[in-house]
């Protein structure tokens, strides 16, 4: 009976897609690996970059596994490694997505000099004054006076929001961009409920609460867990 290869190739419109065997050792896997590229090579006379897609199914790889890997796969000329994919998913990551997507409530007032920061989305019950900064892996909503720096979307959302019963920020951020604009945010301009989004141009708007519903339909999730 034939024996079932380790590392499957398959050519796809996007590149290289290689299945890698979950059942046999990490050393056999390799070195499969490594002959099975390099007769690969000698077939490939296409001088541009192929992006490589690796999938291991059910196999946990260490951080140090996948950098093998990468390396592995970069050796051979033309090879450049897009994704490593995986089946298995640790309790770090699951609980790190689950603090990611967790909401966090507050009640206190974050003074000048004080940073307050969490890894999902932030409910603030009291105020920013200036000075103070809060920070977000997710969203802000803040049920007082935003008068210092809210950043929101820290880990690179750009569909993370920002609200506040009174909008008065020295800054806005959310993700890398920033919103210092006189003439959307005046430092002496006292906003009622209102949020802050990035639009269609990567601009930071501010804008009345209500267009939040149409917008951002996805933040209803915080209704029921959904």
């Amino acid at each position: 009976m034939k024996k079932r290869p380790n590392v499957t190739i398959k050519g796809t419109k996007d590149g290289i897609v290689l299945h890698l065997d979950d059942s046999c050792s990490y050393q056999e896997l390799k070195k499969e690996l490594d002959e099975k590229l390099s007769a690969n090579q000698r077939t490939q006379s296409d001088r541009h970059l192929i992006p490589v897609k690796v999938e291991v199914g059910n196999r946990y790889l260490t951080d140090e596994q996948r950098e093998e890997i990468k390396e592995l796969i970069r050796q051979k000329k033309n090879l450049v490694v897009d994704d490593i994919e995986s089946n298995v998913v640790t309790k770090q990551e699951i609980n790190k997505l689950k603090s990611e997507n967790e909401v966090v409530t507050v009640a206190r007032i974050v003074r000048s000099g004080q940073v307050l920061q969490v890894p999902g989305d932030l409910l603030l019950i009291g105020d920013v004054n200036p000075g103070g900064t809060v920070m977000a892996g997710g969203n802000i909503f803040i049920m007082g006076a935003l008068k210092g720096i809210a950043h929101a979307g820290v880990n690179g959302n750009d569909e993370a929001v920002i609200t506040a019963s009174s909008m008065q920020p020295s800054q806005l951020r959310i993700n890398e961009y920033i919103n210092r604009s006189p003439d959307q945010v005046k430092n002496n301009e006292k906003r009622e409920m209102e949020c802050a989004y990035i639009d269609e141009n990567n601009q930071i708007i501010v804008d009345r609460l209500q267009v939040l519903i149409q917008l951002r339909p996805n933040l209803t999730r915080l209704e029921g867990g959904h």
